[in-house]
């Protein structure tokens, strides 16, 4: 399946938009009880990339229910709340390409 940011695909046509699809990944860094400028910034970066990961399994999961082969426009949010916790959200639209 080819995921993609554009709302086109270089060398393929859009023959089918079958709708919108989403995911949602959330994911809490480990805290720690001394405070490391470094360690803190890869425990928030280690946790966006799970969250991420989570989010975007979620969205292709979602888009082979619909037996798309591609999903195109995809946006992605990222959110730190003050407890640390990461939630990203993606949001796609499902179709089929040829």
């Amino acid at each position: 399946m080819i995921l993609t940011t554009t709302n086109t695909i270089e060398g393929f046509k859009i023959i089918e938009y079958k709708g919108i699809v989403s995911g949602i990944g959330v994911n809490m860094p480990k805290q720690r009880l001394t405070f490391n400028i470094e360690k803190y910034n890869t425990s928030i970066s280690d946790g966006i990339t799970k969250a991420r990961t989570i989010a975007l399994n979620q969205l292709e999961q979602e888009a082979k229910q619909l037996n798309v082969n591609a999903i195109v426009g995809i946006k992605m949010d990222i959110e730190l709340t003050a407890s640390n916790q990461v939630t990203v959200s993606v949001t796609g639209t499902a179709v089929n390409i040829a």
